[in-house]
């Protein structure tokens, strides 16, 4: 099987265990006749230039595991909490002009993560401003996709 397939079947059966986890707690079709809606990031999918090495220091420096090899490994689980969809403006420049995107990470504590990281030697610049929502820092992986760590100011707010 080519790498290719591979990942083809390994994110249709990381969204199929998604889906199987959303309907055992009970997510089922509104039977009053709602409109239907997602509940949730079933998992997000960019290129990479290198993507093994560039999955090593995502599990090395945020803690987040590779997808599994087979069907049976372990996936990454995420706490329950807030998740921010937010289209931009086209002119909106995340890292460099080219960048499409920026993924945010909730973190329980934002000074020992950014220590944590640049104890690692990784610049991680962390705002000075505490927002209504919490703290925020900002850094960039290996291949200059930006990245932002944020503390919610509440337990109820993430």
């Amino acid at each position: 099987m080519s790498p290719r397939d591979f990942t083809r079947r390994a994110t249709v059966g990381l969204m199929a265990g998604v889906a199987a986890a959303a309907g055992a707690s009970g997510a089922s079709p509104s039977s009053d006749g709602a409109k239907e809606r997602v509940v949730g990031v079933g998992g997000f999918f960019f290129k990479a230039k290198d993507p093994k090495a560039l999955a090593k220091w995502y599990e090395d420096n945020l803690g987040i595991p590779p997808v599994p090899e087979s069907y049976g490994g372990p996936s990454w689980e995420t706490e329950a909490g807030t998740t921010v969809f937010a289209p931009f403006p086209a002119d909106t420049s995340f890292g460099n002009a080219g960048q499409q995107w920026m993924m945010n990470f909730r973190v329980h504590d934002l000074d020992r993560m950014a220590a944590q990281l640049s104890a690692s030697g990784i610049a991680v610049k962390v705002d000075k401003t505490t927002y209504p929502n919490g703290r925020f820092a900002s850094l960039h992986d290996p291949e200059g996709n930006p990245i932002q760590l944020w503390q919610p100011a509440s337990k109820g707010a993430g």
